[in-house]
């Protein structure tokens, strides 16, 4: 596995990139692409960080897997390719944001334009196998991830982070919370949305956040 990554990430996680752990995962990464079919394609693996630079951070999206469909993994958190169908997980969200910010529905389920305005769709886990959900997890992934989101609170002031889901919300340890906004909520799964998701007004939340402290608001 080859790591391409925007620089202010290359200079910002360099130290991980030099340890045992992440020297294994990318061996086991690498061996896999090889024998196997991998989502997202090897090239879009840190995708959401090349959209997204660290200076440019100002929300933080965690999701926890790559889609493990053919064609739906992009490297971008709940994001699918233009010529791909929304998501239930996505459309959840999206009916949020019109019912918080009374936008139109989208009509595409690709997240690029959020992370050029600053949002960073990370997912704890950036690669799977085909078909086999969770197959990467426990590779080291998830020590990296977690180092991501300790950088963005050590070094960056009043970023969003939200966090859906039980898995997500575990995260809030990692964060200073006098520096930066946590926002958590159920899962937008079909399974949970309806449980506290829908409603939790999370998109008027952050912008009311960013501005306040003197931050473009996301157009969501």
């Amino acid at each position: 596995m080859n790591v391409e990554i925007e620089p202010s990430w290359q200079a910002a996680l360099a130290s991980e990139f030099e340890k045992d752990y992440f020297l294994s995962l990318r061996e086991s990464v690498r061996q896999s692409y090889e024998t196997t079919t991998v989502f997202p394609p090897s090239e879009l693996i840190f995708n959401a960080f090349n959209l997204c630079s660290l200076p440019s951070v100002k929300v933080v999206i965690l999701g926890q897997d790559p889609y493990h469909g053919h064609g739906q993994a992009m490297g971008l958190s709940f994001s699918v390719p233009t010529d791909e169908k929304v998501p239930p997980s996505l459309r959840n969200i999206y009916k949020e944001v019109v019912d918080d910010l009374g936008t139109e529905m989208p009509y595409t389920g690709d997240l690029r334009h959020w992370a050029k305005q600053g949002v960073l769709l990370l997912n704890a886990t950036l690669t799977v196998a085909a078909d086999q959900p969770g197959s990467h997890q426990g590779l080291g992934w998830e020590q990296f991830t977690d180092a991501v989101i300790e950088t963005i609170s050590d070094e960056k002031e009043h970023v969003v982070f939200l966090l859906w889901g039980a898995y997500a919300a575990k995260k809030a340890v990692l964060i200073d919370t006098t520096e930066h906004l946590v926002l958590t909520a159920p899962h937008p799964s079909p399974l949970s949305a309806h449980r506290g998701f829908f409603g939790c007004r999370h998109f008027s939340a952050t912008n009311q956040y960013l501005e306040r402290h003197h931050q473009k608001p996301i157009q969501w």
